[in-house]
């Protein structure tokens, strides 16, 4: 989701790419005692449709997974329809299974929670959300592969965003702003973020030349 006002609020590149490098040095205060990257972390099951949620929603189907793989693993940045904007988030996983990840930046709550978020911050989850693997609602996806190695890097630091984003606000830290930094961190060239999420993925892809690879620079 992203705010009525374009003209508000901050997300250019550059700030993105600031973001992820405070980002980057936190991570990497905790990396010391975390346990390398677990397989159960991408593979994991929902109790119908084999796919864990971060969050209590109820998709109707089952991710579709890629045909022609071009790495190990895979990040893909995604959009959706909903009741007002649209939703951004990402899909991550392993390129050989069916079981995926979901992260996204969305008002925790009901209505209330998202009209206040127009004004104020409010708090935020981080999870998947109602829609997120149902593919009807799906109106913009780019998908870029990852080695092993680096793919152990981004996840990592998809879950640091994830337990460490816990506002939300339509103008300033939105869900194109939260993918955004996903991709700045991947060494991806980013959008700017206050625009609508198909608009923002469709133009990541484009200002990428339609990559499908992606190789974290040495010093993340």
């Amino acid at each position: 989701m992203l705010a009525a006002s374009q003209g508000l609020g901050i997300g250019s590149s550059s700030a993105q790419q600031l973001a992820v490098q405070t980002d980057q040095q936190r991570l990497k205060q905790t990396s010391s005692t975390q346990k390398p990257l677990a397989r159960a972390n991408v593979a994991a099951a929902l109790a119908a449709s084999n796919v864990i949620l971060s969050v209590d929603a109820k998709p109707v189907r089952n991710p579709q997974s890629g045909t022609t793989a071009k790495g190990p693993y895979y990040v893909d940045f995604r959009a959706r329809t909903a009741a007002s904007y649209g939703h951004a988030f990402v899909w991550f996983g392993k390129t050989s299974e069916k079981q995926v990840e979901v992260a996204g930046l969305h008002p925790k709550g009901d209505e209330l929670a998202y009209m206040l978020g127009h004004l104020m911050w409010v708090p935020a989850e981080t999870g998947a959300s109602y829609g997120d693997l149902d593919v009807q609602y799906l109106t913009a996806s780019y998908r870029v592969y990852l080695s092993e190695t680096d793919a152990k890097k981004v996840f990592a630091y998809i879950k640091h965003l994830q337990a460490t984003s816990p506002l939300w606000n339509a103008e300033t830290a939105n869900c194109t702003s939260f993918i955004g930094r996903i991709a700045t961190f991947m060494g991806l060239k980013v959008p700017f973020h206050l625009q609508k999420p198909e608009g923002y993925v469709n133009e990541l892809k484009e200002m990428n030349g339609g990559r499908r690879t992606a190789q974290l620079a040495p010093d993340r």
